[in-house]
């Protein structure tokens, strides 16, 4: 479809008003963290993170918005590819974050050796895989076998970070079993969309919720600021 003639449906107008909304409230969140965190290491690297999280999804949401109002083309196709690539290291770059985060949040606990190790190796891994070309970033059919292999990596470091954030509990009040939760919420809904959408365009819906559940992230770092 050209893209003069194309009309955005209700569904499209959606979609690019919740990315918008989503994009805004990472840079307002994160202009609170760096505003109110007193030189505060530990919000200064929530800042950090919600910076992260806004400008790699960024990359992928922005055309997506430009997409859903004027229509598919060649360039959008190719820069959702690339862009979906960025991101995809950018998340990884996240869950690092988030585990600084928890050392800063609990420093009375000691990050055990071997869960440090495994988040930073599958990291590492995750990223290099990511920048395979085979991956066919900007192809239709991708690489299902590497998609696989890099989610399931990823889903190794996430579930590191799953297990710290257990450990800590509800130490200080914070109720951070909540983070967990939110992890396990956004890669419930994240891997079935990576490995399916392509095929099933319908189960792309499931990045709502996992949206959401980074939003949630935020939220929580925005608690523990409030009670600064």
């Amino acid at each position: 479809m050209k893209e003069n003639n194309y009309k955005p449906q209700i569904p499209d107008v959606m979609e690019a008003i919740f990315d918008a909304a989503y994009l805004t409230f990472d840079l307002v969140a994160a202009m609170l963290f760096f505003i109110f965190s007193k030189v505060n290491m530990l919000f200064i690297l929530y800042g950090i993170l919600t910076l992260t999280l806004c400008g790699g999804d960024a990359f992928h949401l922005v055309p997506r918005i430009i997409r859903a109002v004027r229509g598919s083309n060649d360039k959008i196709k190719r820069q959702l590819g690339i862009e979906l690539q960025v991101s995809s290291v950018t998340m990884t770059v996240f869950y690092i974050i988030l585990m600084y985060i928890w050392k800063l949040t609990f420093p009375e606990f000691k990050i055990p050796v071997v869960i440090e190790a495994v988040v930073w190796i599958s990291a590492v891994v995750r990223i290099v895989i990511c920048l395979f070309p085979q991956n066919n970033w900007c192809t239709d059919e991708g690489n299902m076998r590497l998609s696989i292999i890099r989610n399931t990596v990823f889903a190794v470091t996430g579930t590191g970070i799953i297990i710290l954030y257990l450990i800590s509990g509800n130490t200080y009040g914070y109720h951070m079993t909540r983070m967990a939760a939110a992890i396990i919420i956004s890669f419930g809904c994240y891997l079935p969309v990576t490995l399916f959408s392509k095929t099933k365009p319908k189960v792309g819906l499931l990045m709502i919720p996992k949206t959401c559940a980074y939003m949630w992230i935020i939220v929580m770092g925005l608690q523990i600021l409030s009670e600064y």
